[in-house]
């Protein structure tokens, strides 16, 4: 593999490490950037789902107060032997200024035998509701009429409201019952106005069995009832949060307050209130951007294409580079050839006028290498002066020419050198030809004929020099080959 061959695979070598460098800072920079904004919106959401159950606590905690102080009023309603206005305005009161409770009532269990007996001592019917109003209950079972109520509005529900021929009540009242604790409703319309949740707490007999359902439904004495606004629990809620973070209520698929959120783009938490559990929902506005990430991926980049400029300016004049270098480089040994030969020996010629000084020019040419060739095939005899070539650049000084004219003829330009120097240099090289063994037994000697022509401040021009140099290879060549001439002027003679 030529000189020449071995530096454009490792100028292509470069060339396609300096495009990986490139490839690998843009997909560094847009793989940095996805996983910025990956962490950043993942810091958010934990962030973000950290506020929703921070925000559901804080509005459950509320509620559970008010339910275990509806269970409180509960056992007090059971305690007392009859529970007259006055006692159950004192509950009420310490129901209402705390918590989140909006109202609280008192629902009596009337068996239907006794329903007229009620509706004369208490001096109001049992009332049921309908699409249109109140009207009078029909033949039932049982009863369940609200018969004492309290409101932070002012508002007085309709005493005598039979809650369980509402149908939205009726069940949860029931299961309130069964069950033996707190049960809440679905959102819905509430008699005080508004919207709101009820949760119904069962009242029994002081001291009577409630271990099953049926001794349940046989103690029954009645309900503690209290009521929550939708708004103050999403209120509540809303207050673990900054002013400009926003809260919906959803129950089932239906939002019951606060504004529609995007579940995508928002985290939710479970608010329980008795035995009912809704889903609270929260968005923050703040969510990371893309502005950092695209930030990264524009600057990475833009690194990126500023180096791939850079390696392309820098590939294009390397590539000029070596092409300049292989016109002047003879593809065989490396050296320079013809054309880069000429113009460095005008260049020293022209030195050593400017400068006063001497130097000398060295023609070679090998003796008989024809048989080199025709003995050992030209392949050997390529590699040969390949091997002579590299005796002769590793011989020389930094400043000194070496050149291939071509076939077997070498040209050498010593800058700065005497002929007594040139001498000792080319009986130096003469003698390493010499010595140099060819491969198999038929191999030819290899000597050479090398002719020395100096020049000065005085000297002729580029032909002059070159042409007495070349004079002087053939007057060795002639002598009887294997020798060294030098030309001085138009004189030659022969080195002992």
């Amino acid at each position: 593999m030529g000189p020449g061959l071995a530096d454009n695979r490792s100028m292509r070598r470069r060339f396609l490490l300096g495009f990986a460098v490139v490839a690998a800072i843009a997909i560094g920079s847009v793989g940095l950037a996805l996983v910025v904004h990956e962490r950043e919106r993942d810091n958010f959401e934990q962030v973000q789902q950290s506020e929703a159950k921070r925000s559901a606590r804080q509005a459950e905690a509320l509620a559970a107060l008010s339910v275990g102080q509806l269970a409180s009023a509960a056992a007090f309603y059971q305690a007392v032997d009859r529970l007259s206005e006055d006692k159950f305005d004192v509950m009420a009161d310490s129901l209402l200024d705390t918590g989140a409770l909006s109202a609280t009532g008192f629902v009596v269990e009337v068996p239907a035998s006794q329903r007229a007996r009620f509706e004369r001592e208490r001096g109001y019917r049992i009332v049921e509701r309908t699409g249109l109003g109140f009207r009078p209950a029909g033949s039932r079972s049982n009863h369940y009429p609200l018969v004492l109520a309290a409101s932070t509005s002012g508002l007085e529900p309709p005493l005598g409201y039979d809650l369980g021929a509402d149908g939205a009540r009726s069940t949860h009242l029931l299961r309130a019952r069964d069950k033996g604790g707190a049960a809440a409703t679905s959102v819905m319309h509430l008699p005080i106005g508004g919207t709101g949740i009820n949760v119904f707490h069962p009242v029994y007999r002081n001291g009577a069995p409630t271990a099953s359902a049926a001794q349940g439904r046989g103690a029954l004495v009645g309900f503690a009832v209290g009521a929550f606004h939708v708004a103050d629990l999403a209120g509540a809620a809303s207050a673990a949060l900054d002013g400009d973070v926003d809260v919906q209520l959803v129950e089932g698929n239906r939002s019951v307050a606060g504004p529609s959120l995007d579940r995508d783009e928002s985290a939710t938490a479970q608010l329980r209130i008795a035995d009912r559990t809704w889903l609270l929902v929260v968005h923050d506005p703040s969510r990371p951007g893309v502005g950092l990430p695209v930030l990264i991926a524009i600057v990475g980049i833009s690194l990126a294409a500023l180096l791939a400029a850079l390696v392309l300016v820098w590939s294009r004049n390397e590539r000029m580079q070596e092409l300049k270098r292989q016109a002047g480089q003879d593809p065989l040994t490396g050296l320079k050839n013809r054309r880069r030969f000429e113009e460095d020996l005008r260049r020293e010629l022209a030195r050593s006028r400017r400068e006063q000084t001497v130097g000398a020019v060295m023609m070679l040419d090998f003796d008989n290498f024809k048989q080199v060739n025709d003995t050992l095939g030209h392949p050997i005899g390529d590699r040969t002066i390949a091997e002579i070539a590299a005796v002769l650049n590793g011989r020389m000084r930094s400043t000194d020419v070496v050149a291939r004219l071509g076939g077997d003829e070498f040209a050498i330009v010593l800058p700065r050198c005497d002929l007594d120097e040139a001498e000792e240099i080319a009986e130096a090289i003469a003698l390493a030809i010499r010595l140099h063994t060819l491969p198999g037994e038929a191999a030819p000697p290899l000597t050479a004929s090398i002719g020395i022509a100096t020049f000065g401040p005085h000297s002729g021009g580029y032909d002059a020099v070159l042409s007495a140099a070349d004079n002087a290879m053939y007057e060795a060549k002639r002598a009887g080959r294997d020798s060294v001439r030098v030309s001085a002027g138009a004189t030659t003679r022969l080195v002992p």
